[in-house]
């Protein structure tokens, strides 16, 4: 199976140089963003920080000693009693929520776990906010969805994970509908930028890879919706300063399969282009379980603010791949490397302003 047999190319950009304008109002604070280990919440800590220096923190769980800095808190999502202490003691006044275990194997292997940090997380978070007036942004996942069809999945899709994680997203999804329905969710695909770790991403993971002459093998149909990070942080601060409720889908304006994905960061990043390898995820192991066509159509988001929030990743049509061995064509001039992959795959280089400290590349996945 070829990519051009599971999915038609998409594109869509957006008009202007910079489609992401300020919010219209403002964000309450002391602002909480969880989750500061995964990707979301490792880029929008700098990112907020910037634009309200201190008056926003980050929370890790306990055991992540090597995170740390400013604002940084460390409380385990099961500590409920630890977190009501750190809501009374900083007064927040709005939660940007990141938090949860993405990691799919581990997850298979622990559900219990998976339930305490995804589930019990969000219970603890809505038991320390109680009756106080805080606006909560809770950020789901496309996998949440089986991708067993078409793809394009608008909200009112019905859920069917296959993976212990999706599940236990769908569980917090349901907790938080029922039980604070005037917060906001939503549901995300792949956030690129920079991890905490190095690895963690889906860029950092494939470029881990490569960059050490190992293979790496992607599923030709396993399709998200990707999306900067840079325009995922200007979109959570916009809801954060807003007043909408219920489930909104937002994923990027382009799909991509995984294998092109990791064509992207292969050609881009000028490394090897025979470590890459594809497959159709039926080839997969059982365990994780792979999801299909999750991809997401976001146009009641878009409607809702009155543009496209997101650029498409990435933003270079040059950079979108065409066929199955696309990443084999460059030519001697070709300028690809792991500096290059920095300034166009973590960063939307269409964006005037970066959206958090200067990235230095250090020969793995750059870092703040």
């Amino acid at each position: 199976m070829t990519r051009e047999e599971v999915l038609p190319r998409q594109t869509v950009i957006c008009s202007t140089l910079d489609c992401h304008p300020d919010p219209a109002g403002e964000v309450p604070l002391p602002l909480l963003i969880t989750g500061v280990a995964g990707v979301a919440g490792y880029n929008a800590l700098p990112y907020f920080q910037s634009r309200y220096p201190g008056q926003v923190y980050g929370l890790r769980q306990r055991d992540n000693v090597r995170l740390n800095g400013p604002g940084i808190l460390a409380c385990d999502a099961e500590d409920a009693d630890g977190l009501a202490r750190l809501f009374e003691q900083y007064g927040f006044r709005s939660v940007l929520d990141c938090a949860g275990n993405c990691a799919l194997r581990a997850c298979e292997l622990d559900p219990a776990l998976a339930w305490r940090i995804n589930v019990l997380g969000v219970r603890n978070v809505l038991r320390a906010i109680g009756s106080a007036a805080v606006r909560l942004v809770h950020l789901s996942i496309d996998l949440v969805f089986s991708g067993n069809g078409e793809g394009g999945h608008v909200e009112q899709d019905p859920t069917d994970p296959v993976t212990v994680y999706g599940k236990t997203m769908v569980e917090a999804e349901q907790l938080l509908l029922a039980e604070a329905p005037w917060c906001c969710i939503l549901r995300i695909s792949l956030p690129m930028g920079i991890s905490f770790n190095g690895h963690a991403g889906a860029i950092d993971w494939i470029q881990s890879r490569f960059k050490k002459d190992r293979p790496a093998t992607l599923y030709f149909d396993e399709i998200r919706t990707p999306t900067y990070t840079d325009c995922l942080n200007r979109l959570c601060e916009t809801m954060l300063a807003r007043r909408d409720s219920g489930l909104l889908h937002a994923g990027g304006p382009r799909r991509l399969s995984l294998y092109q994905i990791a064509q992207i960061v292969n050609r881009v990043g000028g490394y090897d282009p025979r470590l890459l390898m594809g497959k159709p995820r039926r080839e997969a192991g059982p365990i994780p379980p792979r999801a299909g066509n999750v991809s997401l159509d976001s146009s009641r988001l878009a409607r809702l603010l009155g543009y496209q929030p997101f650029d498409p990743w990435p933003v270079d049509e040059r950079w979108v791949p065409t066929h199955d061995r696309w990443h084999f064509e460059r030519t001697a001039e070709e300028p690809g490397s792991p500096a290059l992959l920095a300034q166009v795959l973590y960063r939307n280089p269409r964006r005037r302003t970066p959206s958090g400290p200067a990235l230095r590349y250090n020969g793995g996945a750059p870092q703040p």
